[in-house]
């Protein structure tokens, strides 16, 4: 890729190669900054069984990209086909994963524990704005799949619930 003058953005065509590395490499964002000119893209993914308070301005969205598969921390494969009667909270954006408002605070949820509908289960700070996750779904929450500090994708599943 050609590499933009100093001091001119991005022409059409580069910022094309940027979506089709995005697509080839299954990155869920980009963001390139120069001197007098940044740009970010970010790929909607399907949201399944959360939504979130208070979120940060929306990054710019690539709506062909949002069929790729989702990508999971770590590398880790993304959870098994959905199970009759359990649901996979996900996170709807990039950040980093709290289970509890402070270090001190108990934790929204527990494994073993109930969650209702619209109790708040986690935090996931981005951007250095707090954002309260709510549960979709009433439930027994079966396992927490994310370390307490540890940064999620957006779309990566954060939590197991048996509905009921």
């Amino acid at each position: 890729m050609n590499k933009p003058n100093k001091g001119n953005a991005l022409d059409i065509d580069q910022i094309e190669k940027l979506v089709e590395m995005m697509k080839d490499s299954d990155l869920s964002s980009m963001e390139i900054e120069e001197e007098t000119f940044r740009i970010r893209l970010a790929r909607e993914k399907e949201i399944v069984a959360v939504h979130g308070g208070g979120a940060a301005s929306a990054p710019a969205q690539l709506p062909a990209a949002a069929a790729a598969p989702a990508a999971t921390a770590g590398g880790a494969a993304a959870p098994e086909a959905e199970e009759k009667g359990i649901t996979y909270v996900k996170s709807p954006m990039v950040g980093t994963f709290y289970r509890a408002p402070s270090p001190d605070s108990p934790p929204f949820a527990e494994e073993g524990g109930k969650i209702k509908i619209d109790s708040v289960v986690c935090i996931i700070e981005a951007m250095k704005v707090m954002n309260e996750i709510q549960s979709e779904v009433s439930g027994k929450v079966l396992e927490i799949l994310v370390e307490n500090g540890e940064p999620v994708e957006y779309g990566q599943a954060l939590m197991k619930v048996k509905e009921g």
